[in-house]
């Protein structure tokens, strides 16, 4: 059974910074696409950072560039999302997903097998 949990959401004040953690079991860790998206309140759920299985390449959505880094700890079956510089609009649930799939570039937020439960984000102004 796959499980992805994540962990490290949240309140905090603008400018501030928050690390997410989301830990994997059940599957080879190492052989996955591991991505991090947001759903805010209204929205739809959005892809805002994938990376690679080995961790060499990345993928940002631009309203985080700069501030937000994925990696990963594959020995740890492990992804991280660093959120620095934090604004109010990073306000949302925050979800990881495994995707077992290579296939496309790593801003396709498609086909993604497995989901986290989510860790809620709150940025205070």
């Amino acid at each position: 059974q796959v499980q992805l949990v994540e962990s490290g959401g949240g309140l905090v004040q603008a400018g501030g910074s928050l690390r997410l953690s989301c830990v994997a079991s059940g599957l080879t860790f190492s052989s996955n696409r591991m991505g991090w998206f947001r759903q805010a309140p209204g929205k739809e759920r959005a892809l805002v950072a994938a990376l690679s299985r080995s961790g060499g390449s990345t993928f940002y959505a631009d309203s985080v560039k700069g501030r937000f880094t994925i990696s990963r700890d594959n020995a740890k079956n492990t992804v991280y999302l660093q959120m620095n510089s934090l604004k109010p609009e990073d306000t949302a649930v925050y979800y990881c997903a495994a995707r077992r799939s290579s296939l496309g570039t790593l801003s396709v937020a498609t086909g993604y097998d497995f989901w986290g439960q989510g860790t809620q984000v709150t940025v205070s102004s």
